[in-house]
């Protein structure tokens, strides 16, 4: 939402128009939003992302409802001045964003799943980008069994034995990536929040590798 309405929470943007992209759940969200706080919310519809977020830019609608990381990114890559817009939650509640595959391919399922695993539990070992080789030598067993110094992961995904080495050397942990793309050394400057580790307060809890 434009900075200067001096709107920073939901609950003050009674009679708000707001851009929305049809047949998305930000459309279910709106409406909620709309009835519990009893806003009155004009939904202005679009049938794609690009046309979405053009009109508000070009003013047809005073706010743009999405997922932050969507919003942030947003904000970064399109305001002709970020500063000019500020982003607040429209619920408490979280919707979880995964990767998807097609229906029946399991193998598939399972590298994509154990690969995003692969970045949590390299943060949890402490394995980073600039360590992972270093970490070939740790006495951990744990350790060993991920990266592949002592076999059988790898063999039961049909994939080389150092196939979680392989991400974090050429993509680092999850922190990293994050952290990259999404957090402080990004554009987008978004707080990790739920996305920390369980053993930082947040929801993230990476899979043995055994």
């Amino acid at each position: 939402m434009p900075k200067e309405f001096g709107v920073t929470k939901v609950e003050d943007m009674a009679g708000a128009s707001v851009c929305i992209q049809t047949g998305s759940t930000t459309e279910v969200v709106a409406n909620d939003v709309s009835t519990k706080h009893k806003l009155g919310l004009k939904p202005v519809i679009f049938d794609n992302v690009a046309a979405t977020r053009q009109a508000f830019f070009s003013g047809r609608c005073d706010a743009l409802i999405t997922d932050a990381a969507a919003l942030a990114s947003v904000r970064a890559t399109q305001a002709k001045n970020p500063d000019d817009y500020v982003i607040f939650p429209a619920t408490q509640y979280m919707d979880a964003l995964t990767p998807a595959v097609r229906h029946g391919d399991d193998q598939w399922f399972d590298i994509v799943k154990w690969s995003i695993q692969a970045l949590l539990a390299a943060e949890m070992y402490g394995i980073t980008q600039a360590n992972v080789d270093e970490m070939l030598t740790s006495n951990d067993p744990r350790v060993r069994r991920f990266l592949g110094v002592e076999p059988g992961n790898g063999a039961a995904l049909g994939l080389d034995e150092k196939f979680a080495y392989n991400i974090v050397k050429q993509l680092g942990n999850y922190a990293e990536i994050f952290d990259r793309n999404l957090g402080a050394a990004s554009p987008l400057k978004l707080d990790r929040g739920p996305n920390r580790l369980f053993k930082d307060g947040g929801l993230m809890f990476p899979l043995d590798f055994q």
